[in-house]
């Protein structure tokens, strides 16, 4: 047994200092930077903003609205070989829509069918598995590797250095980071593992970097401003769910709630109003399970929750805050690239971020 004595970080447990600027407008930054990957030979540009593999966020909707913006989706596992087929064919996917997949055989065999048999249309891969600190993460990594030389490979989830240099050296271009951090996710409170966030970027990032590979933080993600820390944590792109998971694009059911308000109309009656919901899930929660496996093998828990977000507008408006925040920050800091984000970045650690008076 082994208890490590340093505080560990979360988004919420630092600010960001502002520093003297040259830059007078945030128009003048550019968020937008150029990929180079360690194995994959291809550059991409792009801003690292990624809608996560979760099955009402990871679709073909929200995948047409963040190409537009030059963000990423990252395709969710359970679309079936026809239905990827027929959208890589007719939308150009080939920079910023990566393909999941799991552990499981038929996971492999389409992702392979389609990097065989259309080898121009998408070749990003994210290989997705809640613990990728087990032997078979590895082996599939290698395989992968080893017969698609070419592909930019995605790999998570890990919260270590040690995994993180692993996978690295072993295939993969990007590690994806964040264990139990994401809003329907509760392996913390099932398992008792995980790691705050910002310190899982802090350490991951530098040692991806100091071999030529990169990291994706991959939840924990509440404001705007946590997307601009994780930037200046170090981290190369960010992965968010819940985030987009009350857009209109975002698939869902939209479940409509009466409340009953402290308002009085004019004949003296409490006013009632209707709000709108979409229902969003964990990936390894038993909705999910029951939904795309035919139910909860004896051997798992539910390490997810089924939450309803309230309904938003749309994810263009979404995106564009996120771009206009992340300028704003640019300009706070003085960064004029994305990718100086990092090198320009000081954190105080603080006690309370928010005055929530009158809400959050």
């Amino acid at each position: 047994m082994k208890i490590y004595e340093q505080t560990e970080l979360d988004f919420k447990d630092v600010l960001v200092k502002p520093k003297r600027s040259f830059i007078n407008s945030r128009s003048e930054v550019e968020i937008t930077r150029e990929y180079k990957f360690k194995w994959c030979p291809r550059k991409i540009t792009g801003t690292g903003i990624i809608s996560a593999n979760m099955a009402t966020v990871g679709t073909f909707e929200v995948a047409r609205h963040m190409m537009q913006n030059k963000m990423f989706c990252c395709l969710h596992k359970h679309y079936a070989l026809d239905d990827l087929v027929n959208f890589i064919t007719e939308n150009d996917c080939r920079d910023y829509v990566f393909l999941s997949m799991g552990l499981r055989k038929e996971d492999y065999e389409k992702i392979e069918h389609i990097l065989t048999h259309y080898p121009d249309k998408c070749r990003n891969i994210c290989i997705d598995v809640p613990n990728a600190y087990i032997p078979r993460v590895k082996e599939l990594v290698l395989k992968m590797r080893e017969k698609f030389p070419d592909i930019l490979l995605m790999v998570g989830n890990a919260v270590t250095a040690e995994l993180v240099e692993d996978l690295i050296l072993s295939g993969a271009d990007i590690v994806k980071c964040g264990i139990g951090s994401g809003s329907a996710c509760i392996t913390r409170r099932i398992t008792g593992v995980g790691r705050p966030q910002l310190s899982t970027i802090f350490e991951c990032a530098d040692t991806a970097h100091g071999i030529g590979g990169m990291i994706c933080s991959d939840g924990g993600v509440v404001y705007i401003g946590d997307i601009c820390k994780a930037f200046g944590a170090g981290a190369d792109f960010v992965m968010m769910g819940g985030f987009y998971a009350g857009c209109v694009e975002a698939a869902g059911d939209i479940i409509e709630k009466k409340f009953i308000t402290t308002q009085i109309d004019e004949n003296g009656n409490q006013i009632i109003e209707t709000k709108q919901f979409k229902v969003f899930y964990g990936m390894s929660s038993e909705y999910a399970q029951n939904k795309h496996y035919h139910g909860m093998p004896k051997y798992r828990a539910s390490e997810g929750r089924v939450v309803e977000v309230p309904l938003r507008g749309s994810i263009d408006k979404m995106n564009q805050d996120i771009l206009g925040g992340l300028r704003s920050y640019m300009t706070y800091i003085g960064a004029r690239r994305l990718k100086d984000v990092s090198k320009c970045t000081t954190f105080y650690r603080v006690n309370t971020q928010l005055n929530t008076v009158f809400g959050e």
